[in-house]
């Protein structure tokens, strides 16, 4: 069985990223970016948006390359809770329609790129957010220590 695959993305204008704060379910109580599991027949362009929709109001064009750029893929490892592990693809969105809006799920909120609130949120995105944010394209695979929350290692390429 292949690992759980999954979307995030992160809006960013004006030298400001857009993260959620996590109102219910996995990782509740942080900031994280906009996104989720991939439905049966989705791509994860498509995903990204739907998702992006779903959790704080903004539409994108999936097949406008310069609304959605892919930044990499990043495998998430936690040894003490296997049912976790995940494949996640990142995107950085450029352009969009639509108001910020919050949702049931997630409560938005602009963040200058410089005063990004790594902590809180979950311990991967210090290692390898800014450099997306910044437009590099990366790979990279972090397995977490049994507390499920801090990184052990990590490897980014």
């Amino acid at each position: 069985m292949g690992l759980r695959e999954y979307t995030v993305c992160y809006p960013i204008q004006n030298g400001r990223v857009l993260l959620g704060f996590k109102k219910q379910g996995f990782g509740s109580g942080k900031f994280a970016g906009f996104g989720g599991k991939l439905e049966p027949g989705e791509t994860p362009p498509i995903c990204a948006g739907r998702e992006l929709r779903e959790e704080c109001g903004l539409h994108i064009e999936p097949s406008n390359g310069q609304a959605l750029a892919y930044v990499g893929a990043l495998t998430f490892i936690f040894p003490a809770r296997p049912n976790w592990d995940e494949l996640v693809h990142a995107f950085v969105v450029h352009a969009w329609q639509g108001q910020v809006t919050e949702s049931n799920e997630m409560r938005p909120a602009w963040f200058a790129l410089d005063a990004i609130p790594f902590d809180q949120m979950w311990d991967d995105n210090r290692y390898w957010l800014p450099q997306a944010l910044a437009g590099s394209k990366l790979n990279g695979r972090f397995i977490f220590k049994d507390d499920c929350q801090t990184v052990h290692e990590y490897r980014l390429w």
